[in-house]
């Protein structure tokens, strides 16, 4: 990931003197860092930030760092997660993983069983996309690098729901990819998403977006007559859609 590293941002972090929310730091393993030596680059990065960071979120699902999305094997992933959930919890810390919505359902599966059993806190679904749906035949489409924005959203909710299906509350979910309207957001929450991330809506909607969700989503709570997010959240799952 193009940036001045972890020391650098734990310098620029400790410098805040507001702190709007919680602050959660995405760690990645460098370009230039092999398979093998990636569990200490992880945790190195932690050691760094672990002061200023309220909760982590592994990242091995990026497709714009060669090599990293091999590190969603469970064997490589254990040897990451481990030692990083040791440092954490002796500090605190919440530990999320970070998936790629490319990634077979099986596998999904599989990987949501290692996270409650690795002891994590949640898993992050999902990561940019190396399919181009909505942009077949497209120039961009020959293009390398992940897609994000709206074209996710149908994957961002059925991945989200197979895993909510799968751990129940065992996982917080945060769902991310394709949310720029508060229906966005409503159908992800129903899903089985306990806590939203916006991106590309930004791009788009300005910072303006979050009031915006905000005030559709309580619309949303009060039409359906529930009594705040948290009765929502994965309603669509444990119930069965609305009619």
């Amino acid at each position: 990931f193009n940036n001045a590293g972890a020391e650098a941002t734990r310098r620029r972090y400790a410098r805040l003197t507001f702190r709007p929310g919680p602050v959660g730091f995405n760690l990645g393993k460098n370009k230039a860092t092999s398979a093998a030596d990636a569990p200490g680059d992880y945790l190195r990065a932690f050691e760094a930030l672990a002061d200023g960071g309220d909760y982590f979120v592994v990242n091995v699902s990026s497709p714009n760092t060669p090599g990293l999305r091999d590190l969603q094997a469970p064997d490589a992933l254990r040897a990451i997660l481990r030692p990083l959930v040791a440092a954490a919890s002796s500090k605190r810390k919440p530990v999320l993983l970070k998936l790629a919505p490319d990634l077979a359902d099986e596998s999904i599966d599989e990987l949501a069983d290692l996270a409650v059993a690795e002891g994590l806190a949640g898993l992050v679904l999902a990561n940019t996309t190396i399919g181009r749906p909505g942009a077949e035949g497209e120039p961009v489409a020959a293009e390398a690098g992940g897609m994000s924005g709206a074209a996710l959203l149908p994957r961002t909710i059925e991945v989200v729901a197979r895993v909510r299906r799968r751990v129940s509350d065992r996982l917080s979910i945060v769902g991310v990819g394709g949310i720029s309207t508060a229906d966005d957001a409503w159908r992800v929450i129903r899903a089985g998403a306990k806590l939203v991330q916006v991106y590309t809506g930004f791009v788009y909607g300005g910072p303006g977006l979050v009031r915006r969700i905000e005030r559709g989503l309580l619309a949303r709570l009060e039409a359906a007559g529930l009594p705040d997010l948290g009765a929502a959240v994965g309603l669509d799952v444990d119930r069965g859609p609305p009619p």
